[in-house]
């Protein structure tokens, strides 16, 4: 059995990416692994300042709900990312996730 942490990066609940990201939960869920959902949308995660005060704790200054994440994320065995393509790329949601991982 795998840790599954699956990162919702549709900025719409419900919405194409999103419910792939459930039917995808379904299906690991299935094969036996324990699975969790961020809807990332619904967290409050700021943006990456650029500061680098994490270079030396390995803790980012911004205190909000991405240490929750984070810790989720490092937890996991398997992590599965979603986003609907903006501008060829992803979210802005999920894009802020990916940035604040700099401090691990």
């Amino acid at each position: 059995m795998k840790k599954v942490l699956i990162l919702s990066g549709s900025p719409r609940k419900g919405g194409n990416s999103d419910t792939l990201c459930d039917e995808f939960m379904k299906g690991a869920i299935e094969a036996g692994n324990e699975v969790e959902k961020i809807f990332v949308a619904g967290k409050n995660i700021g943006y990456c300042k650029g500061c680098y005060a994490c270079k030396d704790t390995g803790v980012c200054v911004i205190k909000d709900d991405m240490a929750e994440v984070l810790q989720k994320m490092l937890d996991a065995d398997v992590i599965v990312l979603s986003s609907p393509v903006y501008f060829y790329s992803i979210s802005a949601q999920l894009k802020a996730v990916i940035d604040r991982t700099v401090a691990r």
